[in-house]
């Protein structure tokens, strides 16, 4: 099958390095815009000081513009996605590895991102209607989705995540008039699907990100009504917690989520601009993060990824960036 669209490109100039140019990183930091690589010592880092700062604002390889979604890959390698609909691979640090671009240019770009295990990257192509998967160099394997808008069963309304279970199979959110998780067999057939829009239990306000763990438990950011509800691979409401609110085991506008290898889970909170951690049970194991434009504080974050070494790379939206913490 033929790429459609995909076009790899590798970028190893200086100009175009995210390491570029210590006056940049100056004058950047001061005025609060963005950040080049920036390490913290760690002899000295308090609980709320990011381990690294990182993005430099623009659309040139290696330069953010919104970034919005991001994974790791098993090898560390961060893949993301931003608003001008290229898919960057940078190393732990952001250092620039390569790119590709999405076949189609939309505004608001790709809204989910997934390295599964198979070591394919899943990108949820939310205004074309579409789940679109590549290998790890952008080389085009499979589509989800006839890459129209509809509401029957095996079309999306706007999917926002997708990952697969120990099975091969595929669990697609979308938001819009649906409001639902669909589910694909391996090749990409329709199997079944479960929600709806509302505020029940088992029903969705905009849901905009899933995590499935090694149980094939699936958890799902339901953004617009302040919760992760958890269900099993038949649709079973398993667990459910989280509402409105700033404190503790509170949430505003969950956007992502993400199973640490430690087993919990961490949550991107897009209305409280931070992070807050969680068990699997639900409980509240701590918050990081704030409004705000210094290192530590975040713009609307968008979402998060977590290395295999347990470190939390926050895709902070706004301020066109990325910071490192543990929490």
């Amino acid at each position: 099958m033929t790429n459609p669209g995909s076009n790899p490109i590798t970028e190893d100039s200086k100009e175009s390095s995210p390491e570029t140019g210590s006056r940049r990183q100056f004058i950047q930091s001061l005025i609060g815009t963005s950040f080049a690589v920036t390490h913290f010592g760690c002899s000295n880092l308090s609980r709320d000081t990011p381990e690294l700062v990182w993005g430099i604002r623009g659309t040139r390889p290696g330069w953010l513009s919104k970034p919005r979604v991001a994974a790791f890959d098993a090898d560390n390698q961060l893949y993301i996605a931003d608003l001008t609909d290229r898919i960057q691979v940078f190393d732990r640090n952001g250092k620039y590895v390569h790119h590709w671009t999405m076949p189609a240019l939309n505004v608001d770009g790709p809204s989910g991102l997934t390295v599964d295990r198979l070591g394919r990257v899943l990108v949820a192509d939310t205004h074309f209607y579409r789940i679109m998967i590549y290998d790890r160099y952008g080389k085009f394997l499979q589509q989800i989705g006839e890459g129209v808008q509809g509401y029957t069963p095996g079309l999306f309304g706007y999917p926002t995540d997708v990952v697969i279970d120990t099975q091969g199979q595929f669990y697609v959110s979308e938001y819009g008039d649906n409001d639902r998780i669909q589910v694909f067999s391996p090749e990409g057939t329709w199997i079944r699907q479960w929600g709806g829009h509302g505020f029940e239990p088992g029903q969705f306000m905009r849901p905009r990100a899933l995590a499935i763990d090694n149980n094939d438990q699936l958890y799902v950011a339901d953004s617009c009504n302040h919760r992760i509800q958890v269900f099993d691979t038949s649709g079973k409401l398993i667990r459910m917690w989280g509402n409105r609110g700033s404190n503790p085991g509170q949430m505003s506008y969950p956007y992502d989520i993400c199973i640490g290898p430690d087993k919990s889970l961490y949550v991107c909170e897009y209305g409280n601009s931070r992070v807050q951690k969680f068990d699997s049970e639900g409980n509240s194991l701590g918050l990081w993060g704030g409004p705000g434009r210094g290192p530590g504080q975040l713009n609307n974050p968008w979402s998060l990824a977590v290395d295999n070494l347990g470190a939390v790379s926050v895709i902070d939206s706004n301020n066109h960036r990325v910071q490192r913490l543990r929490l």
